[in-house]
């Protein structure tokens, strides 16, 4: 479907005329004869442009209300599908319970379904704007909209007015102020203010034609200087203060028309918290949705995996900031900032300082978390306790045997026997217990085995190294344990995610059965990620049904399904965590490949507490990525085998035609020459036996076709899976008998031995078509046999089966052909004239498998070729067989 156009009327400020121009726009556009309906426009009572609405199609609003202003009806729109929809304030956010959480999702939606779009937007909305309007204007601007959405856009239409002019419009009640933001306004709508964000719309719709020129000449060739492109990178972290250097990188890029890469750096010596991988999403997130392209590193020293990455993508400019830690801090630490500068080698660093407004951020981040550890302090269990209880025994207990055998040991000794339980505190419980412990020990040392006794001083000041080294030994070996934990911890996880994703590419490359396949996805991602899962695929008519679920019972209703359906048309995720349709039960993602979109994953957690972070969506697409190669594949092959089919009921039609010709017409010329020689004879010139010998003609040649016709029905019954056993108990001497009279004359004259063991049971079979492979086989030993060489039949019962043989006295098979003469137009070379269309003995095989039953060639010894098939005895036929020796 091609993509609708976005127009978007920029201003300055509220009341510059942007809807009013948007308006008058539409109006034109509908004297052209273009579909144009109004989805969303806010009058705020004033008169002009409720009479500009007079003269357009209105989309009714849905009726809740949020923030004093109703919602776009999306759904109405994409039903009513026009040429050109009209939306006001681009950057407003929807109400809870909405598909989409801003509104320039809705605008998305709408432009991939192919509608074009007129909107308005106000230049303090762009989102790397939000920092210079906020320090320009004093107030911050929640809602806000990525730049990206504008860059996508195929014009803009700035709207602008003199300071004057709007200040005097806003006086005169033209511009609408909300009660709750009048004081803002007034702050607001300064000259100096005004003009400072003109200047900012002007500068960028100055900087969209620059770019729309610059394209414009190179795709005409025209000659003459071109600036360098730059490429600039940004350094994020979990701080606040990340999201203001994402915006200023941006902006740097927008003026320097580079491209932005926003990296960052995870050190196995420091493992982020919940509340910081949360922060680290919101950053990412941010990062994306302003263009950036997003790096995930991961190394000892940040410096070095900065630096290498600058290098091998041959960046331009680093952006990095400015740590608010203390010089202390940074002599024991480091400062990555100057070893960025110091190895940069040619390489613009720019460091950016925290402002205030990320300090105060931070400074609430700090204080929710010292809220989090004394709720945590407080909620104490007796397992935390535990490790200080045990590790004040452990210095009691040492510290009774040392003053038993204190005169034994000596100072030295003891003093480093205290460093035990320092240790084994740090390798089982971490930092804080083995500090404790050491301090405890360093007490217990200085009260009971340092002069004087049972005071807290020393007469020899050298023992306060002693004592340094005990509280060094602690920070020191509880910090590596902590941190070998937390590697531990970090690496099993990476091995789950690397082992669940191994496991499932395993289990679904080992079955080619669309059903096999969901469950092998189903089971494993439930598994892993500790939920609920469900698949849904399209159905023959493209519409979204459930196929495998793990246990989801009545859960998908109809707004999950709406919710699916809306992912699986748009190839996008939404449900819960995420922006769209975050009111969701399940998280929905799509199953795409290059093909397109095979289907959409669901899963449910039904703990509130476990969240889709970064991580985990990551790990989950990971799964729908090999879930949607694995789907795509089994239709592939599902599409190869029928494409098989084809070609194979293709050469069945070219082997019927080419039969025609010979096996259908030679013996329809015969029966057509004796026919016609015995209406003609009305003088009776032929005698009897010759009238015998036309009528014989007449016969064989009927038979033959017959043979031929039931061929061809057989395979087309084979091929199509339609072909039905109706098993009776059968006698095979009967059908032996049966077969032989039907061939008739063309058996007869040839010499023929038949060899039945005795007493043989009866056996459960189809006696027509167990019939049908005997003629076949007859016939076969026939064509490929002298005209005076013996036919050879017999059947004898091997175990819990019989065994019949059908041999000739004639040319032999190569031993590389045994194989073959059993499949479908394969005929073997013989010096022989031999006529058919090599489907007998392919008609064979498919009827004594149906029957359970195998079936081979092999040359005998005495030269030629014997066929043997086998059909299989049940436990009714060994019981019938002395009921009927006995009535006998």
């Amino acid at each position: 479907m091609t993509k609708g156009n976005l127009t978007i009327f920029l201003g300055a400020a509220s009341g510059v005329g942007k809807t009013y121009a948007m308006l008058e726009a539409a109006l034109g556009r509908v004297s052209e004869g273009v579909d144009v309906v109004v989805g969303l426009v806010e009058t705020h009572g004033r008169v002009d442009t409720e009479v500009m609405l007079k003269g357009l199609t209105v989309i009714p609003k849905k009726p809740q209300e949020f923030m004093g202003t109703f919602e776009l009806d999306l759904d109405a729109v994409l039903i009513r599908h026009p040429q050109l929809v009209l939306i006001d304030e681009l950057a407003h956010t929807n109400a809870e319970g909405s598909r989409h959480k801003k509104r320039y999702k809705d605008v998305k939606e709408l432009l991939s379904a192919g509608i074009h779009v007129y909107t308005t937007l106000n230049i303090q909305d762009l989102e790397t704007l939000n920092d210079i309007v906020t320090q320009i204007t004093g107030v911050t601007v929640r809602e806000t909209v990525p730049d990206q959405v504008l860059e996508t856009a195929s014009q803009i239409q700035l709207i602008d007015i003199p300071p004057e002019e709007l200040i005097q419009r806003l006086k005169d009640g033209k511009v609408y102020v909300p009660d709750r933001e009048k004081e803002d306004f007034k702050k607001f709508y300064r000259p100096g203010n005004i003009n400072a964000l003109r200047e900012l719309a002007l500068r960028y719709t100055a900087q969209r034609v620059d770019r729309q020129l610059e394209s414009y000449r190179q795709a005409h060739g025209i000659d003459g200087q071109w600036p360098t492109g730059e490429r600039i990178l940004v350094c994020i972290s979990a701080s606040p203060f990340s999201a203001q250097l994402i915006r200023i990188a941006k902006r740097m890029t927008e003026k320097v028309q580079g491209e932005l890469f926003a990296v960052h750096v995870e050190t196995l010596r420091r493992f982020p918290s919940e509340s910081e991988k949360d922060s680290m999403a919101n950053n990412l997130r941010l990062a994306e949705e302003l263009g950036a392209e997003i790096i995930g590193l991961t190394g000892n020293s940040i410096a070095e995996a900065i630096l290498e990455l600058a290098k091998k993508r041959n960046i331009s400019q680093i952006i990095i900031g400015k740590p608010e830690h203390t010089r202390f801090w940074e002599i024991i630490h480091g400062s990555v900032v100057d070893k960025v500068i110091r190895r940069s080698q040619g390489i613009s660093i720019h460091v950016i300082p925290g402002r205030q407004q990320a300090s105060k951020a931070l400074e609430i981040q700090l204080g929710k978390k010292a809220e989090e550890v004394r709720t945590k302090t407080q909620r104490c269990s007796l397992t935390e306790v535990i490790p200080y209880l045990a590790s004040s025994l452990m210095v009691v207990v040492m510290t009774l045997v040392f003053t038993l055998v204190n005169p034994f040991l000596g100072l030295v000794n003891i003093s480093l026997t205290y460093l035990l339980p320092i240790l084994i505190s740090a390798a089982l419980w971490g930092t804080l217990p083995a500090i404790a412990t050491a301090l405890m020990a360093t007490i217990a040392f200085d009260l009971f085995f340092v002069p004087p006794f049972f005071q807290f001083t020393v007469a020899d000041f050298r023992y306060l190294i002693s004592f340094a080294i005990f509280m060094l030994v602690g920070l020191i070996t509880g910090t590596l344990s902590d941190r070998l934990k937390k590697q531990i911890n970090y690496s099993r996880q990476r091995e789950n995610n690397i082992s669940a994703l191994y496991s499932l590419s395993r289990d679904i490359a080992a079955v080619d059965n669309l059903d096999a396949v969901l469950d092998c996805i189903v089971s494993n991602v439930s598994k892993t990620l500790e939920g609920q899962v469900l698949l849904l695929l399209p159905n023959e008519k493209a519409q979204l049904v459930l196929r495998k679920d793990s246990g989801l019972n009545n859960f998908l209703d109809k707004h999950e399904l709406s919710v699916a359906t809306w992912v699986y048309e748009r190839g996008l995720k939404a449900g819960t965590g995420t922006e769209t349709s975050g009111n969701a039960q399940a998280l929905y993602l799509p199953l795409s490949t290059e093909q397109g979109t095979q289907g959409v994953l669901g899963i449910y957690i039904k703990d509130s507490k476990a969240r889709f972070d970064s991580e985990r969506i990551r790990l989950l697409e990971a799964f729908t990525g090999l879930s949607a190669m694995a789907i795509n594949r089994v239709k592939l092959a599902e599409q190869a085998r029928e494409s098989l089919s084809l070609v194979e009921s293709e050469r069945l039609r070219t082997a019927l035609f080419n039969s025609l010709s010979h096996d259908l017409r030679t013996p329809l010329a015969s029966i057509i020459g004796a026919v016609t020689g015995l209406l003609e004879d009305q003088n009776l010139v032929f005698g009897p036996e010759a009238r015998i010998e036309l009528h014989k003609t007449i016969l064989h040649g009927a038979e033959r076709m017959n043979r031929f016709i039931s061929n061809l029905l057989d395979m087309a019954r084979l091929e199509s899976g339609m072909l039905r056993l109706n098993k009776e108990w059968c006698d095979l001497q009967d059908i032996v008998g049966v077969a032989i009279n039907r061939l008739g004359n063309t058996l007869t004259r040839r010499p023929l031995g038949i060899d039945i063991q005795e007493g043989l049971p009866l056996v459960q079979a189809d006696g027509i078509l167990i019939e049908q492979v005997l003629i076949n086989l007859l016939d076969n030993a026939l064509k490929y046999s002298e005209a005076s060489s013996k036919i050879m039949i017999s059947i004898r019962q091997k175990g819990k089966q019989l065994e019949i043989e059908v041999a000739n006295r004639g040319h032999g098979i190569p031993e590389t052909d045994l194989s073959k003469v059993f499949d479908k137009f394969y005929r073997l070379s013989s010096p022989l004239q031999v006529s058919g269309t090599g489907l007998g003995l392919a008609i064979c095989k498919g009827l004594i498998e149906a029957h359970g039953g195998d079936i081979w060639a092999e040359n005998n010894k005495l030269g030629g070729v014997t066929i043997t098939f086998t059909l299989p005895l049940t436990e009714q036929s060994f019981g019938i067989v002395p009921e009927m020796s006995e009535g006998e």
